[in-house]
């Protein structure tokens, strides 16, 4: 009878211990589950993609390099990448560092940078510089968001012709109906009456989706693919800097990819469905960067 137990104990352990905890799944937009492998062959096919990070999770962090590497090798110098979080009045910085002018050490202390930048972006801009690879500065110098959220796009009007080269032509289009500056009234009125919340504080967030597609549609080409990072909210729903995208170029091949974290990662959470091209699903206990 003891023996019995012993091994009714053991083989029990074995299954319990024995369970995969993997780092995340894939699965397309209808929440059929994918992997890499199948991933890749599809956004491939694309013109752009976006990478919709987490800005604190490791795993989307070690995808974006991971992703980078296997379209590399699969479209080698037409591959371009670019980033929200770098500013468009940095694009001579990044260039001249990828030109050899200075070391990073001189990049680094001029360059406007993220404060995870070294663990999550860093290998981002090495591959790039390493393998020749044009690196994008996409978003709008913060300080022109900031303007917009204090006097709408008309604040852009005044600033000088110098200035104005860092976002896109005036007047460009702005929908507030689009779902997710909806979304962000909601949440400046804490999901109730916005009639007092700053109307400014969607367009802020609009400046950036619309220079961003501006500079993205500068530095690509037919037969060429972008790889854009970027926090999820601007891509999510193909919505954001897609809207504009699609504004400019309806015939653009776009896939987008979304990480998202969730309690269990056996299948894509209701909330989840549809909101890319494929979801990256991570475990809510997987450790933050910061």
């Amino acid at each position: 009878m003891k023996l019995i137990t012993s091994v009714s104990f053991i083989a029990l352990s074995v299954q319990v211990f024995s369970q995969e905890k993997p780092a995340y799944r894939v699965f397309t937009s209808e929440g059929k589950r994918a992997d890499y492998t199948e991933m890749m062959k599809e956004i491939s096919k694309a013109d752009i993609v976006f990478f919709g990070e987490l800005h604190d999770n490791p795993v989307a962090h070690w995808l974006e390099l991971e992703v980078t590497r296997s379209l590399f090798k699969e479209k080698g110098k037409n591959l371009v990448l670019g980033a929200e979080m770098f500013e468009s009045d940095n694009q001579l910085l990044v260039d001249e560092y990828f030109q050899g002018v200075y070391d990073a050490s001189k990049f680094e202390a001029e360059v406007k940078l993220w404060k995870n930048y070294k663990t999550d972006y860093k290998p981002l801009v090495e591959f790039a510089r390493e393998n020749a690879l044009p690196f994008i500065a996409t978003n709008v110098p913060r300080r022109y968001a900031s303007l917009v959220s204090r006097k709408g796009f008309e604040g852009l009007e005044d600033l000088s012709p110098e200035a104005k080269k860092y976002f896109p032509p005036l007047p460009f289009p702005y929908d507030p109906e689009v779902k997710c500056y909806k979304e962000m009234l909601k949440m400046a009125g804490m999901g109730k009456d916005t009639s007092h919340v700053n109307l400014n504080f969607p367009k802020a967030q609009a400046v950036k989706d619309a220079s961003m597609a501006h500079f993205i549609l500068q530095n690509w080409s037919k037969g060429k693919v972008f790889l854009h990072f970027n926090g999820s909210y601007h891509s999510r729903n193909f919505e954001g800097i897609i809207w504009y995208l699609n504004k400019h170029n309806p015939a653009l091949k776009i896939a987008t990819i979304e990480a998202v974290q969730q309690d269990e990662i056996e299948s894509v959470a209701k909330e989840n469905n549809d909101i890319a091209t494929f979801i990256i699903a991570i475990p809510a206990s997987m450790t933050r960067t910061y």
